[in-house]
């Protein structure tokens, strides 16, 4: 189990300067919550299938076709997951941007991104055009994905660190939720009302763009360039503050730690490394395997299934899409009163429950065709709403939080680079895989999905270290070096490091 931690608290104060670099650099959490959403409503839309995928429509209109099989193709899951390889390649340039340019630069590269990639999913008349811009969103998405995490675990103050990157989660979950009711909207817009769904994504880039010009760079990132009087300077602008020396000090004694280390990716590979790089893949493994995407990738799809209409699951997408905005603060407010581990154990239980009923309920009353009754319709939706909830304020938020404050700094953007792949990786599996399955297994698909949620749980309770309070600079020596199982791979690595020097 995980051992105790001592916390730390720094002197700052919550700015309405500091809380706009928060809020701004969070939207880029809403562009990737917003492609999250849009794919499943887009591609369950008569107008985008009749232009780009006109078998899977014919399929979808016979009456006797199998409830589990009538979207099962591949083009059209590679439309939706495309843009998650492209994103896992790109997380790794992002890496190396981020450490050589620093943090902002990589956020305004990957509004850059969103930007084109929304104005050629808007116009784009041919199916490779429309993967293109996918592709392109994805390399958005790496970029995005890696720089905002950090920069938020970095800029914020250590007894605030949980709620303030739990900012881009929140994005994430506002993205979904605008993206649905785009999408119930567009739905009635014939016959380009999916371009109007697609192109909608340059409002939040161009917001990303332009705040990623206003937001201040991280300290970190700028001692870890040489830029002493620069970090101390932004250190005290971003806490409110002039007495930062405590802090200061700190970060600058990681950040001349950190120079030591010319090759952070074979340092990744060393064994005092396997912390911090195990938690941080898994994290992402189990995020994905909980079957959460699979529900707000194909929501609209999962309840035509179950016997909603077509504008009927829309909304129930909508439905779950402000659920998971709401319960996402539930995580703001706790993770640093709580902490990260009882709000995983908490939401394995919620969530084990939630899958295995809505597997029963499948399994004995959804068959291959014809619908289940609108009360046990209802009763899914419900169902839906409960595992989407308790995901919202765990693993969903948590997911990206951990990762981001657990490697040590000389480690930092190349681990988290992995993180962010694993992420990008898994996710692209499922969404390229979970319409196929969903046609071969049927409702046992929850079931599969319930078995990884109690091996989530498992290994929280054994291996998952608590994080709160402690300084994001601090947690090798308070975290790692502590835990009754991680301890045992930190061993004295100074000599492999001056070798690499």
């Amino acid at each position: 189990m995980a051992g105790g931690t001592i916390e730390t608290t720094y002197k700052s104060k919550v700015t309405g300067y500091i809380l706009g670099c928060w809020i701004l650099a969070a939207f880029g959490g809403m562009m990737f919550g917003y492609d999250i959403g849009i794919s499943g409503g887009v591609t369950s839309m008569d107008d985008f299938l009749i232009k780009f995928f006109p078998r899977v429509h014919e399929k979808k209109q016979h009456v006797l076709e199998d409830n589990y099989c009538k979207y099962d193709d591949e083009l059209l899951q590679l439309f939706t997951s495309s843009l998650y390889l492209a994103a896992l390649v790109a997380s790794f340039f992002a890496s190396k941007i981020c450490t050589i340019c620093g943090r902002k630069p990589t956020i305004l590269f990957a509004s850059g991104f969103f930007i084109v990639s929304s104005l050629i999913s808007c116009f784009g008349s041919e199916l490779w055009m429309l993967i293109f811009a996918r592709i392109l969103f994805g390399i958005g998405v790496g970029f995005g994905n890696e720089a905002v995490p950090l920069f938020l675990s970095e800029v914020a103050p250590v007894q605030h660190r949980g709620a303030v990157n739990i900012l881009f989660q929140l994005f994430v979950t506002i993205g979904i939720l605008i993206a649905n009711l785009v999408n119930y909207v567009t739905a009635t817009i014939h016959p380009n009302g999916w371009r109007v769904s697609l192109g909608l994504a340059g409002v939040p880039a161009l917001i990303l763009f332009f705040g990623s010009l206003i937001i201040t760079e991280t300290p970190t990132s700028l001692l870890e360039r040489g830029k002493d009087e620069e970090g101390k300077k932004a250190l005290k602008k971003i806490r409110g503050v002039d007495d930062v020396d405590e802090e200061f000090e700190q970060i600058k004694e990681a950040c001349d730690h950190a120079k030591l280390i010319k090759k952070p990716f074979k340092k990744l590979m060393q064994r005092s490394s396997m912390p911090p790089m195990i938690i941080g893949i898994l994290m992402q493994f189990f995020q994905q395997i909980t079957g959460i995407n699979a529900i707000m990738f194909y929501a609209p799809v999962l309840f035509q299934t179950v016997g909603f209409k077509s504008d009927a699951s829309l909304l129930s997408a909508v439905v779950t899409g402000l659920v998971n905005v709401l319960s996402t603060f539930v995580s703001i407010y706790a993770v640093d009163k709580v902490g990260r581990r009882k709000l995983l154990l908490q939401a394995c239980v919620q969530m084990f429950i939630c899958q295995m009923a809505i597997g029963v309920i499948l399994s004995l009353n959804l068959k291959k065709t014809g619908t289940i009754s609108g009360g046990l319709g209802l009763l899914v939706l419900v169902l839906v709403c409960l595992y989407v909830m308790s995901f919202a304020w765990s693993w969903g938020p948590l997911g990206w939080l951990i990762p981001s404050e657990t490697f040590p700094l000389e480690t930092r953007t190349a681990g988290f680079a992995f993180a962010v792949g694993a992420n990008m990786l898994f996710t692209f599996l499922v969404a390229q895989a979970f319409l196929s399955m969903l046609c071969h297994m049927g409702a046992n698909i929850f079931f599969f999905f319930s078995f990884w949620i109690v091996v989530m749980g498992v290994f929280v309770l054994f291996l998952l270290p608590e994080t709160k309070g402690v300084p994001i600079d601090a947690i090798t020596d308070r975290v790692w070096k502590v835990h009754p199982v991680w301890k045992k791979f930190m061993d004295d690595d100074d000599r492999r490091d001056m070798q690499m020097v």
